[in-house]
């Protein structure tokens, strides 16, 4: 059967969630194999992860399917591979779906979130969850430039130099910020996203919060197609993967996901 697994994991050791063609460098997916391999005694078990993070990258609902025999029900299965685990991966959840179920192909929208821990001072604790800002941010500014990039468009501007992607066009369903505290963290969902665009539009952000950056600014920073006219790539340890959304994946005639208001 083909088995859908959410996955969270703090990405501090890791180079990424991708396995590498080196078994030296240690990456999410090529631990999760490991333990998957473990505990169904297949050695040549792989997954199909949805989404790739970079390394020091985090995340609460990464997914990934894997296809066994095996009789030990779908639900059990978080509670069987703990062992086979290292403490900064989790399966927090598995469940049946249908044979032609892909992670990445069904998905129809993903959130991240990016946390910014803005003081005088930074917090040591928070060094590996967030990127520190010393200076104050205007954090209405900031969401008044982040309405600009809901809708579809052109991202070209906020996609790093590699990208292979044959489109840059995507569709922005929310984009907004929240403060609490010291804590001032920037939520963004879409149909997909290219290379480190959530960490350039929080880099954007950051400079529109300080006043570095107008927020009449953005929509002609993303028609205008360059990436010099966009923000720094923000840190990528303030980075996290929420969830990724399905709209309709057979378990028995059940829905495993729909999409939500976020």
């Amino acid at each position: 059967m083909r088995i859908l697994l959410t996955i969270a994991y703090d990405g501090t050791d890791y180079s990424g969630w991708q396995k590498q063609k080196s078994p030296a460098v240690r990456t999410v997916e090529g631990e999760l194999e490991k333990g998957l391999r473990q505990l169904f005694r297949r050695p040549d078990l792989a997954c199909i992860g949805a989404s790739r993070t970079d390394a020091g990258v985090h995340a609460l609902g990464q997914r990934a399917v894997i296809d066994v025999e095996t009789t030990i029900p779908p639900e059990k299965i978080p509670f069987a591979i703990r062992s086979f685990l290292p403490a900064d991966i989790v399966v927090t959840k598995a469940e049946e779906v249908s044979e032609n179920f892909h992670p990445r192909f069904d998905c129809v929208k993903k959130t991240y979130q990016y946390q910014i821990y803005q003081d005088t001072l930074p917090n040591p604790k928070e060094r590996l969850y967030s990127t520190f800002v010393y200076t104050s941010l205007d954090v209405d500014k900031m969401n008044e430039g982040a309405k600009a990039f809901m809708g579809t468009h052109d991202f070209q501007a906020f996609c790093a130099a590699g990208s292979t992607v044959s489109s840059t066009v995507r569709t922005i369903f929310d984009c907004h910020v929240e403060q609490e505290g010291h804590f001032i963290r920037l939520y963004v969902t879409g149909d997909g996203f290219l290379y480190n665009m959530v960490r350039i539009i929080a880099g954007t952000l950051i400079a529109v919060g300080q006043g570095k950056i107008e927020p009449q600014a953005i929509s002609s920073i993303i028609l205008s197609k360059d990436r010099r006219r966009a923000g720094q790539t923000a840190e990528p340890q303030g980075l996290t993967l929420m969830k990724i959304y399905y709209e309709m994946a057979e378990n028995q005639g059940k829905s495993i996901d729909r999409p939500e208001s976020v």
